[in-house]
């Protein structure tokens, strides 16, 4: 069985099933000194890790929320292009990146970002917006990153604007989410908590491309017995998600549902950025990572709390792009979250772009993205 004829199989399996929901959590009052976007480190961006036509770059350090509600520590850069602001500040866009890994030396502010990123992230910069960008929490900052923790992800993007207009005037109150694979999943996330989590802000609307989703329906058709699946990005990805529940859901007993092979790739991944850990995969198929089914136990229960994307809540335009040739997010996986989202009476605007993959999709996707985003800013 090939790989391709694997992910169409798990993709049809997933159209099949009904939505699903998330659980809102309520929001409790900021511990003093650690209330959301609150600034604690403020330093320039080396300029080798500026955006081509960055004005200027911060690198900052702040408090967000987790999952849970609990502050934790983040960082992320503020962007601002060449010039002179326009009247009321750049207008925003808070940029959730896709999967660079797990472990501290990952983090986009330290690493700087892919020549793809990079030249996505101009096209917006040189369109007059500042770019604040989230690391999220746990890359650079205390603590494990909770990978596919949308939720954790969603609040370190907004308060990433919050922090940036603490520490700049040249900024405008109004603000779009955007974000691709891992950050495209996140952006859908923060669209559906974006006015309730920070009504302060005049909010916008969001583009997500190549959006993770269906993360845990996926993941329940794999066992020991599953069709080897021959990507080791697939596998590297993997390891990714279930340190990320982990880091989220600290009872959560992973090692319950690791072969000794699975436990050692998933500790690799903890540190290996995600070339790195793609390398340490090859070879290795998600099957070999587990002793026995993940739809056993806990596994659904929890990752669900963590991991499934919210299907209302979202009172701004939604853009959403996929490509048909993508075998990151397979675009049946989307197409799914489309649904489910319809079903429960959310219409996102949906651009689907034939034959590309998923960075191909992302680039192909400005042709529509900028003009939506010219739109919510008018």
């Amino acid at each position: 069985m090939t790989r391709r004829t694997v992910i169409t199989l798990v993709s049809a399996a997933l159209l099949a099933t009904g939505p699903v929901t998330a659980t809102a959590l309520a929001d409790p009052p900021a511990t003093a000194g650690q209330a959301p976007g609150a600034v604690i480190g403020d330093e320039a961006l080396p300029q080798n890790l500026w955006i081509d036509g960055t004005g200027s770059a911060r690198k900052l350090t702040y408090w967000t929320r987790d999952s849970s509600d609990t502050p934790a520590l983040s960082t992320g850069v503020v962007f601002t292009p060449a010039g002179t602001p326009p009247p009321g500040g750049w207008p925003v866009l808070s940029w959730e990146h896709g999967t660079v890994g797990i472990g501290d030396d990952c983090a986009p502010s330290v690493t700087g970002r892919s020549d793809r990123d990079n030249g996505f992230l101009a096209t917006w910069l040189k369109q007059g917006y500042a770019i604040v960008a989230t690391d999220y929490i746990g890359l650079g900052t205390p603590g494990v990153h909770a990978y596919l923790d949308g939720r954790a992800e969603a609040h370190a993007a907004i308060d990433m604007v919050r922090a940036a207009h603490a520490v700049n005037d040249t900024l405008a109150q109004k603000w779009v989410a955007i974000g691709q694979s891992q950050g495209g999943g996140a952006t859908v996330f923060t669209a559906s908590l974006a006015t309730s989590y920070a009504p302060e802000l005049d909010y916008r609307g969001a583009v997500a491309t190549g959006p993770a989703s269906n993360i845990v329906d996926a993941a329940t058709l794999i066992g020991p017995n599953t069709p080897p699946i021959g990507s080791s990005h697939i596998t590297a990805y993997a390891t990714y998600v279930l340190n990320g529940l982990k880091a989220a859901r600290p009872d959560f007993d992973l090692d319950s549902y690791l072969t000794p092979l699975g436990k050692q790739l998933v500790t690799d991944g903890q540190t290996l950025c995600f070339a790195d850990m793609a390398d340490r995969a090859t070879g290795v198929s998600l099957n070999q990572l587990v002793s026995k089914p993940l739809s056993e136990g806990d596994f659904v229960p929890v990752a669900r709390t963590v991991m499934d994307v919210p299907l209302t809540g979202y009172d701004r335009p939604l853009f959403i792009g996929q490509g048909t040739n993508d075998t990151d997010v397979p675009a049946p996986l989307t197409a799914k979250l489309v649904a489910d989202m319809a079903v429960a009476g959310t219409h996102p605007e949906v651009h689907v772009y034939p034959g590309k993959d998923h960075s191909g999709a992302m680039i192909a996707s400005l042709a529509d993205s900028v003009p939506f985003v010219a739109r919510l800013f008018s």
